[in-house]
């Protein structure tokens, strides 16, 4: 093969390679940002609008999420507290109003997806919305507590007594044991007086008439005894004149939880005419201890740390922007 010949060859080579290379360009990936992941999708949404029924005029309203929730974190804690237990407050009230919704529609009985009546939904106090609650909201925005990816279950209480109860224990709840609910030391110790430790008694006709209630009759009340307790110490189950049992956390709700105030109980006395209950906490115990927290924020803890000490394995999502 002579040099002519050698140099057309070469050339040919070098148009071939040539185009390869132009017919893979087009097979390259493009450089644009990938999709981004479900959680991040679901931040780019829209802060929701819902219907809220006014149970002091009766009338439905519409109002943004973020409106909603500063009524109910000004009704649930005292306005006045840190910012860091209110948003926590926050963060619980807007989980426990998306869970609702997600897995009931919120309030199917009154056509709307939340309540200000808190027999069946949460408190609402609207007037005591202060500067300390609108920051509290605003600083969590669209922040909701998730277990594998979906809302929990928001329970709060007033006080714990220094110690948190399990569901059933606290509740008497009937599902299976949620995973992000364990018994956990609380830092209640700024609770007032009559929180910490206190004593209250009933007639034996309204503890009979509670009884009744629950479709337990008794005649008479001769002893009241703890049958039962769950890991956090509470009574789960009461044995009244040694035969008949009952619910602890459900006797409580009988009574009247406001007397009543925990069933974290250290005796239970009965005299001629009444039952007297000694304990301390306020509240079934379950999930965030609200004057914990409020030792926790004025100890440094932001929201997210408080909200993840009572709820164990849990993430903070941030549902919109």
């Amino acid at each position: 093969m002579n040099r002519k010949s050698i140099g057309y060859l070469v050339l040919l080579v070098c148009l071939c390679m040539a185009l390869i290379g132009c017919s893979k360009q087009p097979q390259k990936k493009p450089e644009t940002p990938q999709a981004p992941l479900a959680q991040n999708q679901a931040v780019q949404q829209n802060e929701p609008e819902i219907t809220v029924f006014m149970h002091e005029t009766g009338e439905k309203k519409t109002m943004k999420m973020e409106e909603y929730l500063a009524g109910v974190v000004a009704g649930e804690m005292k306005p006045e507290w840190p910012v860091e237990a209110l948003a926590a407050q926050a963060i619980i009230a807007r989980t426990f109003t998306v869970e609702a919704i997600e897995t009931k529609g919120g309030v199917p009985e009154r056509g709307t997806q939340a309540s200000t009546d808190i027999k069946e939904f949460q408190a609402y106090n609207a007037k005591a919305v202060n500067d300390n609650v609108k920051k509290a909201v605003e600083m969590t925005r669209g922040m909701i507590i998730t277990y594998q990816g979906k809302p929990i279950k928001g329970w709060f209480h007033a006080s714990a007594g220094g110690i948190t109860a399990t569901a059933k224990e606290g509740l008497n709840y009937r599902d299976a044991e949620p995973a992000y609910i364990q018994s956990v030391q609380s830092p209640d110790d700024l609770a007032p007086e009559d929180v910490k430790n206190w004593t209250v008694a009933f007639s034996k006709e309204d503890v009979i008439s509670a009884m009744a209630k629950m479709g337990k009759k008794v005649n008479d009340i001769s002893s009241v005894e703890i049958a039962q307790k769950g890991p956090s110490g509470r009574a789960t189950v009461l044995m009244i004149n040694k035969a008949v049992e009952v619910s602890g956390p459900e006797l409580r709700v009988a009574l009247d939880s406001t007397k009543l105030k925990s069933m974290l109980l250290d005796k239970v006395m009965v005299s001629e005419e009444s039952v007297t209950f000694v304990g301390k906490g306020y509240g079934h115990g379950v999930g965030m201890s609200q004057w914990g927290a409020n030792r926790m924020a004025k100890d440094g803890k932001k929201p997210e740390e408080i909200v993840t000490y009572y709820f164990k394995g849990v993430q903070v999502e941030k549902r919109w922007n």
